[in-house]
């Protein structure tokens, strides 16, 4: 474990994914963050309390995991418990691009990386990205389309321009709005919920507690109307910001990268499910980056194994346990036993030789 991280092992190892994957396709990678928690009560200067995505209270650290746009791991370094996410992307893409100059991507992350300061430092380093916007307020060119009375159409798609930031930092970008009819209907039925929760403190049916609809002026409670009505009219709208333009991007380009997102959301559930991140028992950060060294292997191994098999990396394991050699001893002399290799494990095999016929 010393050795990883006194001969880099991490950084050869990155190295290696991304010449296995290939510099020439590769323009399009995808950061999300995640947290791993340690079952110790005193903090340290690496592992502490912070924003956990388990909603836990103990001392942590933050995992960035760079993909590419099917998911295969490219960087993973770890952070702080206490950094934020938004400070973590641009170290992560600086690393990157030091190992690889020549290699030109743009970047895809969710609305939680999204901060006028972090887009800025982003463009600044000579970044292009894509992120999910929240939508505080329904956009201009949606609501004069709306006040017509027309009627949104599933995969509608909306562009505009807006300001992002203030004083001399302030920038303007393109921002992509597309509508969708199974968005919506999950949108308003939440929004219904909503509603009634507020209905019933005002009805002083359940004790007062902040809620997205209740208005409290004084010892007065109300469902505040126009709020409801502008929730509505932004259901089953998504926005996405990019510094793109539109003859690189076009906006299904956009809308379509961002949502490859969840290949890096399945690269982090594989790795605390089926590759076991944690608990992790070590102390010293040097060994702790030494075991998120394996998982980051792990992950690399296993997404492969996805990709050429069509099989789950749990249920590729649990067909292969069964293929066991036995030892027969006779006469104080131990044999041998291969095993037979059951039809659908022998498929398995044979598509993994297959792909690693090339490299």
């Amino acid at each position: 474990m010393n050795q990883a991280a006194d001969q880099g092992y991490r950084d050869k190892f990155a190295a290696a994914c991304v010449a296995f994957r290939g510099t020439k396709r590769l323009t399009l990678v995808l950061y999300d963050v995640t947290t791993l928690f340690f079952q110790v009560e005193q903090e340290d200067e690496y592992r502490k309390p912070g924003l956990s995505k388990e909603r836990r209270l103990e001392p942590q650290i933050v995992v960035g995991l760079l993909v590419d746009e099917r998911g295969f791991p490219l960087q993973l370094h770890s952070f702080e418990g206490n950094k934020a996410e938004t400070l973590t992307l641009v170290p992560v893409l600086d690393a990157f691009r030091a190992q690889h100059p020549e290699v030109t991507v743009s970047v895809a992350c969710d609305a939680g990386m999204l901060s006028a300061a972090n887009l800025l430092a982003l463009e600044d380093a000579g970044y292009s990205f894509i992120v999910g916007s929240r939508i505080a307020k329904t956009p201009p060119d949606v609501a004069a389309y709306q006040h017509d009375g027309s009627e949104l159409s599933d995969g509608q798609i909306f562009e505009s321009r807006q300001w992002f930031g203030r004083g001399e930092t302030r920038r303007e970008r393109r921002v992509v709005y597309q509508y969708r009819e199974k968005r919506a209907r999950l949108d308003l039925r939440n929004i219904e919920k909503q509603v009634e929760k507020a209905k019933k403190v005002v009805a002083g049916t359940t004790p007062v507690k902040k809620g997205r609809f209740l208005k409290i002026s004084g010892a007065s409670k109300s469902v505040d109307g126009a709020l409801v009505e502008s929730a509505r009219q932004r259901a089953g709208m998504k926005g996405y910001v990019t510094n793109l333009p539109v003859l690189t991007a076009p906006a299904l380009t956009v809308i379509d990268a961002y949502h490859q997102l969840f290949n890096v959301e399945a690269s982090f559930r594989m790795a605390k499910t089926d590759l076991k991140a944690r608990p992790i028992y070590h102390r010293q950060r040097e060994k702790i980056e030494a075991h998120l060294t394996v998982v980051f292997c792990a992950i690399a191994i296993s997404r492969h194994i996805q990709e050429v098999t069509g099989v789950s990396v749990k249920k590729c394991v649990q067909q292969l346990a069964r293929v066991q050699d036995g030892v027969v001893s006779i006469a104080g002399v131990e044999h041998i036993v291969p095993a037979a290799i059951p039809g659908e494990v022998r498929e398995l095999l044979t598509r993994l030789g297959r792909s690693g016929a090339g490299h």
